[in-house]
């Protein structure tokens, strides 16, 4: 069995009605038992819903609450590491689209440990290593020998690659692999169709179906999300949590994250079809952190500073900063080098990592700068959160 029988048993329309039907008393009785600890995927629905945006206050306070008893006052922090933008995908969304006449570049290892001593010297523990879905030029071999060489670096390596095989992953986690973030983008099939025209990520079914290869290789950690603008995003949010629910049971042993990526300016730019304001984004953020206390949610760059200065508060426990969104962008970035023609899509929070280190320390918070199970211990946290 894999999520993919889980999913052919939801329809799209239904679940878009029902969770426009719930109503502020239904709301009331969800954020009675996120109190408990008893959300449920109904109640999810009801937070997710319009009737609770009257309710976001109490949302975001019960939200604090539940992520200072689990990870105290503390953001971990990561650095994506763009290795490729090659691929041979067409995604009408991606600046890394195939059909995208922009540079093409793959980091030699003497590039790639360019930019790993870089981001050493900005005290980095956590990376991520990104590229674009090119299995003849950036498949398996390639990531075997970066994460070879990047592995006496870092306390924690992550990926966000094309979808693999079971065994890959495997293969993979022998050579210092411990997360893998893959996001569905949009869990309604038909739209997914119009996205991905062309490319092994037109395979609506194999995509969903790579967690279960990844839960299946032992990973560590498991990393989900949706592209939020493709569609409806309360819609798409429950198959989030339908995804993690069914995840969390099916491979218990590993640890989940999610994160809620909108839509950003990119070359050959799409506009979104379903916008998420920022308040919507709050309250997404929130209804995950009541109906998981235990998941890591993560912000990336793509968020303006200003929003991600106070998102911890809304639950959010892990974040980049000083994101490249380049092959070689830390280096360019050093020299004055204006490569913007290669990156993926451009970022909102432009500040460099003392400066987010500096805001979050601002907002009583301190930087974690490895995996919180290897660096931060329950002690710790609720000794934080008291």
């Amino acid at each position: 069995m894999s999520f993919l029988q889980v999913l052919h048993n939801y329809q799209w329309d239904a679940i878009s009605a029902a969770i426009q039907a719930k109503t502020g008393r239904e709301v009331e009785i969800a954020l009675q038992r996120a109190v408990r600890g008893q959300i449920s995927l109904t109640d999810f629905q009801a937070l997710i819903s319009p009737a609770a945006r009257p309710h976001l206050e109490t949302m975001a306070r019960l939200a604090h609450q539940q992520t200072l008893r689990r990870f105290g006052r503390t953001v971990q922090l990561f650095a994506p590491l763009y290795v490729s933008n090659e691929c041979h995908n067409i995604c009408t969304y991606c600046g890394f689209s195939v059909n995208n006449k922009i540079p093409r570049k793959i980091l030699s290892e003497a590039e790639l440990l360019r930019e790993v001593g870089i981001l050493k010297k900005q005290n980095f523990d956590h990376l991520l290593l990104v590229s674009g879905e090119s299995n003849r030029k950036v498949g398996i071999p390639y990531f075997e020998k970066a994460l070879r060489l990047c592995r006496p670096y870092f306390a924690n390596l992550s990926m966000e690659v094309q979808p693999l095989q079971t065994d890959e992953y495997a293969r993979l986690r022998e050579s210092g692999l411990s997360a893998v973030l893959v996001y569905q983008e949009t869990y309604n099939s038909e739209d997914y169709r119009k996205h991905h025209l062309k490319g092994r990520k037109a395979d609506f079914n194999y995509r969903v179906e790579t967690p279960d290869r990844l839960g299946r290789a032992g990973m560590p950690k498991i990393g989900l999300g949706a592209l939020y603008g493709l569609e409806d995003w309360r819609v798409d949010s429950f198959f989030v949590a339908l995804h993690l629910d069914y995840l969390e049971r099916a491979y218990w042993q590993s640890r989940y994250s999610l994160s809620f990526p909108r839509l950003r300016p990119h070359a050959g730019g799409l506009e979104p079809k379903v916008e998420m304001t920022d308040r919507d984004l709050a309250q997404t953020i929130c209804a995950f952190r009541l109906f998981r206390n235990e998941v890591e949610i993560s912000l990336s760059t793509r968020e303006a500073p200003r929003f991600r200065d106070h998102a911890m508060h809304l639950g959010v426990t892990t974040m980049s900063a000083g994101a490249k969104t380049n092959p070689g962008g830390y280096f360019d970035a050093e020299e004055n080098h204006d490569n913007s023609s290669l990156e993926q899509f451009h970022v909102s929070d432009e500040r460099p990592s003392p400066q987010v280190v500096a805001a979050l320390r601002a907002q009583g918070y301190e930087p974690v700068w490895k995996d919180w199970d290897a660096s931060y211990d329950s002690s710790a946290r609720q000794q934080a959160a008291a």
